[in-house]
């Protein structure tokens, strides 16, 4: 009788390949222990292998040189540069905006979603909305924001699931007026499809669930200045519509990057929406 070979396979083990990258260390000494955004090159000029960001470039850059992990991107790196920002707000937004611009080999991309979507309220139906359809820096009683239509409607599923709502007063399911949905049989909508309770109570526990997520408005007129001020040197960051436009040492350079609209950039808000409605910050309106 045969016998059957069976071959042990050993799982990858990224330190036993490591090897500290000696021909980087002439590249730590110029880093500086301030924030800003550090980039690892390989032998391309276009594409960079990793873009990152710190409160503190010279640590950060230097734990990267012990992470074993990270073995393949140090070998094929050649070189290391900086860019230098005021605080940690300016490193997240040149970080997110570099990001897009080279999508680095070892980044997780982040591009600019062309099917962004969030939920809005519509005569207190919430109703699935595109980016594409409305402007989200401006728009009124939007909730989330979703890489697709998808994505949005689960999170209206899931919000209905734990508030035990009705799936057809959020326009998930059609049924007869006035009869119990299937899922009140099973005990998991708490009746307001067939008058177990008010529309009024369903709508609050919707809007509870929904404020969690929702998206302010632009709150100017146009494009703003967020002064950050740091222990090196002092930024406005430019800004319109959520949308960062880019950073300028002196107010009289920021009329330069004022002139082209954009539009809501996801990113932006989430980096922005705190710093700027939290009032701890001087903001310039810009004309």
């Amino acid at each position: 009788m045969r016998k059957r070979l069976t071959t042990v396979r050993r799982e990858f083990d990224p330190a036993e390949i490591y090897q500290y990258p000696e021909h980087l260390r002439s590249f730590i000494d110029s880093l500086p222990a301030a924030p800003g955004v550090y980039v690892f090159h390989g032998d391309s000029d276009v594409m960079p292998l990793y873009i990152g960001k710190s409160i503190n470039i010279r640590s950060r850059v230097m734990s990267h040189f012990r992470t074993a992990e990270e073995a393949r991107m140090l070998r094929q790196a050649r070189r290391v540069s900086y860019y230098p920002t005021a605080g940690e707000i300016g490193a997240l937004l040149l970080e997110a905006q570099m990001i897009k611009q080279y999508q680095p080999l070892h980044n997780k991309r982040l591009r600019r979603s062309r099917q962004l979507c969030s939920i809005q309220l519509v005569n207190g139906m919430p109703v699935i909305v595109s980016a594409k359809e409305i402007d989200f820096a401006r728009a009124a009683d939007l909730y989330g924001l979703f890489s697709n239509r998808h994505s949005a409607q689960q999170r209206l599923l899931d919000i209905g699931d734990s508030e035990f709502l009705c799936y057809s007063l959020l326009g998930l399911e059609r049924i007869s007026h006035g009869r119990p949905c299937f899922r009140f049989h099973l005990g998991r909508c708490a009746g307001a499809c067939c008058g177990k309770e008010t529309p009024q109570e369903h709508h609050l526990r919707l809007m509870d669930a929904l404020q969690q997520m929702r998206i302010f408005s632009w709150p100017y007129a146009g494009a703003i200045g967020l002064v950050e001020q740091g222990a090196g040197f002092r930024q406005i960051h430019v800004v319109n519509n959520w949308y960062y436009l880019g950073s300028v040492n002196n107010l009289s350079d920021a009329a330069a990057l004022n002139k082209v609209a954009k539009n809501f950039d996801r990113d932006g808000y989430k980096i922005l929406s705190g710093p700027i409605l939290s009032g701890r910050h001087e903001i310039i309106e810009l004309e």
